[in-house]
């Protein structure tokens, strides 16, 4: 089995699939734009082969220098777990004939509104939302929508420049900051518990499913930076509260086409108990979600995707044995990393629940914390109960502060 992937080692996280791909005995042909010396080791060592690109988001560039690359040589398949590149992925599988989804179905994971398009179609809720190019057509679609509404990139990812907008007099300096983006969704605001729903698919059939909880919601957390935000897997999937979210996450990967490999779902459960559809993407969530998921159920989820979409297989055991969270952690003032109170006292009481720290250190530069959620670093913990899962991830979200300066 010989398998293209773009991108890895960039986002740090791809190495993990780059190893998984490796470790179930696929060559490895990786393609990115980090110089080949500058590959970390463990990523070499999992490369049958590597082409460097100028520039990886290129996407035309990027088959054009591909497709060069490869000539003469045969690949069973491309694969890509970044967002950005789910539809250069699929355009090579169109120019090789390999199999997995076509740029068409990837689209309807990767475009917001035609997404929201066909799943509407399957008959499954989902926020009035309008495709807007303009300021003018934005103001139309908010007159029609009404507020609060919310303005999002057409093909984002994440919350990033994402904005609730409360009135008219909030649209136009909102409208201001995202001249940027170029195409953006205006569609209802949606009142309830945000989730996830993750997979791991087989020819459109989760061969693992997770469900997320934020807390709190993941657009108070983008807008607020004194907040830790929180995200906890949920250990016990049978319970009826998750039954309509799960349900609506199993119809839309049917509506979109689904084949192999991660999803990201994101779905709303309002006060009523309605269950209302967010966004999907045909890639696996961010900012550490597969490690919660890993140690949701002492699995290896990279080797296991690697496994499904090379062999259509899923071997691991799915029993889940803990409410696994992580708390990211945002500094006090600007600059480098001065100190941080509780930590210490957090981990003597709690050391046995922690499975993983790593904030940044003592003299570390701040990140920016609007252009990533994991901010200046993280707890990951977790426990067999929900509620003890919970209270222990805010109290790390409270009594741990990080300073800088």
């Amino acid at each position: 089995m010989k398998a293209v992937f773009l991108a890895p080692s960039y986002p740090p996280e791809m190495q993990e699939y780059t190893r998984g791909l490796a470790e179930i005995g696929v060559d490895v042909y990786g393609v990115g734009d980090t110089p080949r010396g500058a590959l970390p080791e463990k990523v070499r060592g999992h490369l049958a082969d590597y082409l460097q690109v100028p520039r990886i988001l290129e996407e035309d560039d990027v088959v054009a220098r591909v497709t060069a690359w490869l000539k003469g040589r045969a690949v069973d398949r491309v694969l890509a777990n970044w967002e950005v590149l789910v539809l250069t992925a699929a355009r090579l599988r169109e120019r090789f004939g390999v199999p997995g989804m076509t740029v068409d179905t990837v689209n309807g994971f990767r475009d917001k509104q035609l997404m929201k398009e066909r799943v509407a179609a399957a008959g499954l809720r989902v926020p009035h939302a309008f495709r807007v190019k303009t300021v003018t057509e934005a103001r139309a679609a908010a007159e029609r929508i009404g507020y609060p509404l919310i303005l999002k990139p057409i093909s984002g990812a994440g919350s990033a420049d994402t904005y609730k907008v409360e009135d008219d007099a909030a649209l136009e300096p909102t409208l201001a900051k995202m001249l940027h983006v170029g195409e953006a969704s205006c569609e209802e605001f949606i009142d309830g518990e945000e989730f996830t729903f993750d997979t791991v698919c087989i020819d459109g059939r989760p061969a693992f499913a997770n469900v997320c909880q934020y807390l709190p919601k993941p657009l108070v957390a983008r807008t607020n930076e004194w907040i830790s935000p929180v995200i906890v897997t949920v250990r016990n999937l049978d319970q009826a509260k998750l039954a309509g979210g799960i349900g609506l996450g199993r119809k839309v990967l049917t509506a979109l086409g689904m084949g192999d490999g991660f999803t990201h779902m994101e779905w709303f459960r309002k006060p009523n108990g309605e269950v209302v559809f967010g966004e999907i993407g045909c890639r696996p969530g961010g900012a550490h979600l597969v490690d919660q998921m890993n140690y949701t159920c002492d699995i290896d989820l990279f080797r296991e995707w690697a496994r499904a979409v090379c062999f259509g297989e899923f071997r691991a055991p799915t029993v889940r044995k803990y409410n696994a969270a992580i708390i990211f952690k945002r500094a006090i003032g600007q600059g480098r990393i001065t100190r941080v109170d509780g930590l210490r006292e957090f981990l003597r009481r709690y050391r046995d629940y922690v499975v993983e720290e790593k904030l940044l250190p003592i003299g570390a530069p701040r990140r920016n914390w609007k252009h990533t959620l994991v901010s200046d670093g993280y707890i990951l913990l977790r426990h067999p109960d929900w509620d003890r899962a919970c209270e222990l991830a805010m109290e790390a979200a409270t009594d741990i502060t990080m300073y800088a300066e």
